[in-house]
């Protein structure tokens, strides 16, 4: 039986040349989203009933003056970036100045090579002090290697000890990561295991008085994450494309990871620039 479909809204073109991320609905009522990963692979993915779908209208969704603009009756946005270590030193005042709403601050990383050795980024409270006194709101997210949920919870541990709760207006963000280009010791994680791991983390921090949030892209959306049991999480997107690719509900997207920002060394080119999309306090329906 032919397959019917359906070309959506987010049927707009957002690569280059022909390439376009659209739905198509089989025959049994499944949707199935055809998108394009950030290394160029061409993947499907079905798309679950059960987890929350994202209402922003992206025909609002414009690019001006270097940065993307939003804003409609539910909605608007705020610009922001993500650094760690290797931004290396920055004046944040001059983030301020440059338009800098948010920051998200990576506070530690595990590396990936067998040990799995957790580690303070170096310069976590530079960045805090230098973000909160320039009146710069911060989250802070931690690049996850953990293999189960012993590790996750140590890596909950290394912000409980190094960051109080009041002090972030934004979450706290578990990120797992593959590693592509390399061997790395989570290749053979599970996404039933990525799940728990997420899981026990989140847990760690709420009960501690933290908000939390996960990082996210289509692969991991697709193929790792259990989206059903991570449901009440916040999703931090990553996608670098004009229109975000996915269906699902996510509050923030990081959308770029070559900008440039004032009162970042210019010898570093490659800044994660990110936007925030806030909900109006009376938003109209």
């Amino acid at each position: 039986m032919k397959k019917i479909f359906l070309i959506l809204l987010i049927a707009a073109s957002i690569f280059t040349g022909c390439n376009s991320t659209y739905i198509e609905k089989d025959a049994e009522g499944n949707e199935i989203l055809h998108y394009k990963t950030a290394w160029g692979d061409k993947e499907t993915m079905l798309i679950n009933p059960e987890v929350e779908r994202h209402d922003y209208d992206f025909t609002k969704l414009k690019f001006k003056k270097k940065r993307f603009i939003y804003d409609d009756e539910r909605y608007e946005i705020k610009h922001g970036i993500d650094v760690s270590s290797h931004e290396k030193d920055i004046d944040w005042k001059l983030v301020k100045e440059d338009g800098v709403e948010f920051a998200f601050l990576r506070i530690a990383f595990r590396r990936y090579g067998e040990t799995g050795k957790l580690e303070l980024d170096q310069n976590f409270h530079a960045n805090l002090k230098g973000a909160l006194e320039n009146g710069i709101p911060v989250g802070v997210y931690v690049f996850s290697q953990a293999i189960n949920e012993e590790e996750a919870l140590e890596e909950a541990q290394i912000i409980i000890d190094n960051v109080k709760p009041q002090q972030l207006e934004l979450p706290v963000v578990f990120d797992p990561e593959s590693i592509r280009w390399d061997e790395s010791r989570t290749d053979d994680v599970t996404g039933e295991q990525f799940t728990k791991n997420t899981i026990a983390f989140c847990a760690k921090m709420k009960k501690a008085g933290y908000k939390t949030m996960i990082y996210a892209n289509m692969t991991w959306e697709n193929k790792f994450f259990d989206l059903v049991q991570l449901k009440d999480e916040p999703i931090w997107f990553a996608d670098y494309v004009k229109i975000p690719q996915t269906p699902y509900k996510f509050t923030f997207w990081q959308y770029s990871c070559t900008g440039t920002i004032k009162g970042i060394p210019e010898r570093k080119k490659s800044v994660d620039l990110d936007v925030w999309f806030v909900t109006k306090e009376n938003p109209a329906r």
